[in-house]
């Protein structure tokens, strides 16, 4: 039975301070008895000698000194696992909000997880195809890497998120494949839209969804990205399943971990968040990846809104330290009409070379990858020329490479969100487009794959 407490010493705001506590640990969690016998649960995020601060998950309202009483639980935060998750939608504690049953789970398990040991990391490397032309055919997505899109405010990062999560599959394989989607500090119509574009496609019988709304408590969306990476765990490591994990918005986590460190009165770090950043970050994408002796893995897209448009920005500065590349969308593209909107150049998976090739995609996918974007970058170059000095200042074959550059943008990266492209239809549109430069200038790719795909018409 838990010692109950009645030394409420002070609450402030999202925070309270009880004195007098005994055998309480870091993280645990708490219950809170008002006196009319209603419930509230807490977190404990410091102990002094004997006195505990700890964070309130519901509003501090209503919390009587004299009268309320504490228990703590002698655990931190759980989440129950099952198969029967696929297809139910949880909120950022892990309680069901689809109207559905209760989860009966197989076990619980402690949502802070174990870092992989590296030494038995496995390498990643087998491709997983996103049906997304710009992300399959020049940035390409390997089982048990962590792939950041790097988005800004009003881009469409979310219909890129539901469209990667609908369409991601595994090649040539009958493994099973499951999603785990996790939504931070979103609005009800954001969330709205996820729970239907998996529900109109049936993905959603093979999707867990965590959704934490903007009105949600920050501890709560601190937790989400947790319970989500918890439940894929389990799927991956104990159920032998392939996971892909993506998680919306970073910036939202980050913004409520800066919260929670300015209420505990903690000495900021760069813009104001706290000096552990990285390593929290770090704990959460770290949990990503394939291991020696299991069949599962868990693969993750973590989506981050980049404060200003500014990639130096602590957020997806410290992400990209941690992870394999980034997918960065262009509000210039977006103005023009480009969906998705990935300008590629920037856009980098360091990966990539390791998922694609005969056996994973096809033959003669790495060297109309390298020949796409160095003839892109030419074509991109021309334009600026010409919007300098005007149409009649280029070369003829800059006039080649800039009409390039637009039917690359229009034909290849635009495909809108309903499009589920195979890799083979991707690489294919490459060499069309690539058919509208001389074949001299094609310097990237061997005399023998020109004539088996430039040549066949």
């Amino acid at each position: 039975m838990a010692k109950e407490y009645r030394t409420i010493q002070e609450v402030t705001g999202p925070l309270m301070m009880v004195n007098g506590v005994e055998n309480v640990t870091y993280d645990e969690l708490g219950e809170i008895e008002l006196a009319d016998g209603q419930v509230r649960r807490c977190k404990v995020l410091e102990i002094n000698g004997s006195t505990a601060l700890v964070q309130l998950f519901e509003a501090s309202t209503g919390i009587n000194l004299s009268n309320s009483k504490v228990r703590f639980l002698g655990h931190s935060m759980e989440l129950g696992v099952s198969e029967d998750m696929l297809g139910r939608v949880f909120d950022g504690l892990g309680r069901t909000i689809d109207g559905g049953p209760e989860i009966l789970p197989d076990k619980r398990m402690d949502i802070n997880g174990l870092p992989m040991n590296p030494a038995a990391r496995a390498y990643p490397s087998e491709f997983i195809q996103t049906g997304v032309s710009a992300i399959d055919g020049l940035n390409t997505l390997v089982r048990g890497q962590k792939l950041p899109i790097f988005s800004a405010s009003g881009l469409p990062h979310a219909q890129l998120a539901a469209q990667v999560a609908r369409q991601a599959k595994v090649r040539g394989t009958s493994e099973p494949f499951a999603v785990v989607f996790a939504a931070m500090g979103i609005t009800f119509e954001e969330a709205h839209f996820f729970e239907e574009s998996f529900k109109e496609t049936g993905a959603i019988d093979r999707t867990v969804l965590f959704i934490n709304l903007a009105n949600d408590p920050a501890v709560e969306r601190v937790s989400t990205p947790r319970m989500a990476l918890t439940a894929a765990e389990y799927l991956a490591f104990e159920k032998d399943m392939h996971v892909l994990v993506i998680l919306t918005d970073i910036t939202n986590y980050a913004d409520a971990l800066r919260e929670i460190s300015a209420a505990r009165k903690e000495v900021p770090g760069r813009r104001g968040y706290p000096g552990y950043m990285y390593t929290d970050l770090a704990t959460m994408y770290e949990r990503a990846g394939r291991q020696r002796g299991k069949k599962g893995s868990i693969t993750m897209i973590p989506i981050l809104t980049m404060p200003e448009d500014d990639k130096t920005h602590p957020i997806p500065d410290l992400t990209g330290y941690i992870t394999e590349g980034q997918i960065i969308l262009s509000r210039e593209l977006y103005r023009k009409g480009i969906t998705p909107p990935v300008d590629v150049l920037p856009s980098l998976s360091r990966l990539k070379d390791k998922g694609t090739g005969e056996g994973k995609t096809r033959k003669d996918h790495a060297s109309t990858m390298n020949q796409l974007f160095a003839a892109y970058a030419r074509g991109k170059d021309a334009k600026e020329l010409m919007v300098i000095l005007g149409e009649a200042a280029l070369t003829e074959i800059d006039l080649i490479y800039a009409k390039f550059a637009d039917e690359f943008e229009k034909r290849y990266v635009s495909q809108g969100y309903k499009t589920d492209r195979s890799i083979e239809e991707t690489l294919d549109i490459g060499w069309e487009l690539l058919r509208i430069l001389p074949r001299s200038e094609l310097k990237r790719i061997n005399e023998a794959m020109l004539d088996e795909y430039y040549d066949k018409k």
